[in-house]
């Protein structure tokens, strides 16, 4: 390397440096209250946006409490529950009604009570089954009520409840400990498995009748990126039962031929009947699906600056922007919502808000072909992950930390899981240039603010944007990245997907993004107003998934 090279690169670090000191000092540490230059219209919220505020860990601690302490029946932690105990599986605040709401901000009505929504697995009962209470009031709760019939039509059976992180654990021990022993020849020799190497991913749902609770694993080798290494063997385990001991394999499928459980396939390939396709984990070494990167970036990325701050302000839940309002949160299930938006003071939206995202995947694989995810019962919002400065989102955005409870009685903190910034579009929202009778140039500057949570769930990352324009406009956007959903190669794959790698089909499915809007342009009465639910659907060649720990 010559003096010239060392030299422009030494220019080129020094100017990232002095770029990413000059954002950081403008930006504040704090992301409750930021606001460094002053918005177009001054903050006069007064708290009042703190009734759609999430759940502070502090109340959830007073809502377990409470919950223990008064429900008269044992809970159990659910991070280490059996099916037979009763749990608590989320908490989440329970937003007031909007009739309630509205006469808070628009009529000086009274603040309404604050609450929480606990939802409780009760498997050590007489009449196993899920129950909703409403708590309240916090932060310190006196009363709690049954909703579930209120809200259901009645009381919601036990065999629908969705599957916790502690019984995909004891799956895979069911799995480790009874299941692979019995077909020790096989597993050695084919899998070549060590007890260490094998990671799988769940289906759903997990039947195709009411009172089914069985769930096809496909297995995966267990390296980096597995989701594009499936073995061909996939199991259906029967976990109906209560009793973990009860527990039983329907069903085996290896490399295109169904088996009654691992026992007949051991049988099979031990008499030399069951036209194995080996392949050796050499070519499964997983470096093609590591995200490690292969070279060094060739150019510094470009960085975005303020240079005298931001133009909006975010403080507690609340954030203005321009001619914009509007409060946040993020529902452990449904993920990321708005309330109250305004626009020049004017509510034009009450709720806008993530409700389901689905997708449904077709394939020759048993575990392909019987998916249809449903992400609101693994939980959108509690897999709301860490945002990167720099990558996620830009290094000058505010990042707001994210408080959940689910599947445990402790709640959690996902540091940075949500970034609010303003971001140059890149063209002018507007302009003319005139050389005709005078001489002139008018343009204006086209930027908007976005809010951002990105939601890893197994395979797939979902990145979500509520984005406001300058012009009064709103757009929800959601973008899919992560690894593609994949099944064993063979037969007549093809007609299911794509090849992505010699033993590897990228399932094809189609996404179902479901967003609730509800309007209030001009009034709750306006001709404009209305509840609606909005339906994205997405044709794709890849992507889904949710995943147990490795086997």
């Amino acid at each position: 390397m010559n003096m010239k090279t060392v030299l422009i690169l030494l220019v080129l670090a020094l100017a990232t440096i002095f770029a990413l000191v000059c954002v950081l000092l403008t930006r504040g540490r704090a992301p409750s209250i930021c606001q460094h230059q002053r918005p177009e219209q001054e903050d006069t919220d007064d708290g009042q946006s703190l009734v759609f505020a999430d759940l502070s860990p502090e109340e959830m601690v007073q809502v377990v409490r409470y919950l223990q302490e008064n429900l008269g029946v044992p809970l159990v932690d659910a991070s280490r529950a059996l099916p037979s105990d009763n749990c608590i599986s989320s908490v989440d605040v329970q937003v007031p009604a909007k009739a309630e709401v509205l006469r808070f901000l628009d009529g000086g009505g009274p603040r309404p009570a604050r609450e929480a929504l606990a939802v409780l697995y009760l498997g050590n009962q007489p009449d196993p089954n899920i129950t909703e209470y409403v708590v309240g009031p916090l932060p310190t709760p006196t009363y709690h009520w049954d909703v579930t019939v209120q809200k259901y039509g009645g009381k919601v059976p036990y065999h629908r409840r969705p599957t916790l992180a502690v019984e995909y654990k004891q799956i895979a021990g069911f799995l480790r400990s009874q299941v692979f022993p019995t077909a020790p020849s096989f597993m050695h020799q084919v899998i070549e498995y060590d007890e260490t190497n094998l990671a799988s991913l769940t289906t759903a749902p997990r039947g195709f009748q009411s009172g089914d609770r069985s769930t096809w694993f496909v297995l995966f080798q267990n390296v980096s990126g597995f989701f594009l290494h499936p073995l061909g063997l996939e199991v259906l385990v029967d976990h109906s039962s209560l009793d973990i001991s009860q527990w039983a394999v329907s069903r085996v499928f290896y490399n295109g031929q169904y088996y009654r459980d691992m026992a007949q396939l051991e049988s099979a390939y031990v008499q030399g009947r069951l036209g194995v396709e080996k392949v050796k984990k050499a070519a499964w070494d997983g470096d093609f699906s590591s995200m490690q990167p292969r070279a060094p970036p060739a150019a510094v990325f470009p960085v975005q600056y303020e240079p005298q701050g931001p133009r909006y302000s975010v403080r507690n839940n609340h954030v203005l922007f321009q001619a914009w309002s509007f409060a946040f949160g993020m529902s452990v299930n449904t993920g990321m919502r708005l309330f109250d938006i305004r626009y020049r003071g004017e509510r034009i939206a009450y709720e806008i808000s993530v409700q389901e995202a689905l997708s449904v995947y077709g394939s020759n694989c048993p575990g392909g072909m019987s998916t249809r995810y449903m992400d609101g019962s693994f939980g959108i919002g509690r897999f709301s992950s860490p945002l990167v400065r720099g990558v996620d989102c830009p290094y000058s955005a505010t990042y707001v930390d994210v408080h959940y409870l689910a599947q445990s009685q402790v709640s959690r903190t996902s540091k940075n899981a949500l970034c609010v910034f303003e971001q140059n579009l890149g063209s002018p929202l507007r302009r003319h240039y005139s050389n005709l009778q005078s001489f002139y140039y008018g343009g204006l500057v086209n930027s908007a603010l976005i809010v951002r949570s990105i939601v890893a769930l197994g395979n797939y990352d979902y990145v979500w944007d509520f984005i406001f324009y300058q012009n009064g406009a709103i757009e929800a956007k959601v973008q899919a990245t992560g690894y593609v959903s994949s099944s064993f190669l063979h037969g007549d794959g093809l007609r299911y997907g794509n090849r992505v790698w010699e033993h590897t089909l990228g399932t094809i499915h189609t996404h179902f993004i479901n967003y609730k809007v509800d309007l209030d342009v001009g009034g709750r009465s306006g001709v404009l107003s209305s509840l609606m639910r909005v339906t994205l659907l997405i044709n794709c060649r890849a992507v889904g998934g949710d995943w147990p720990p490795s086997l």
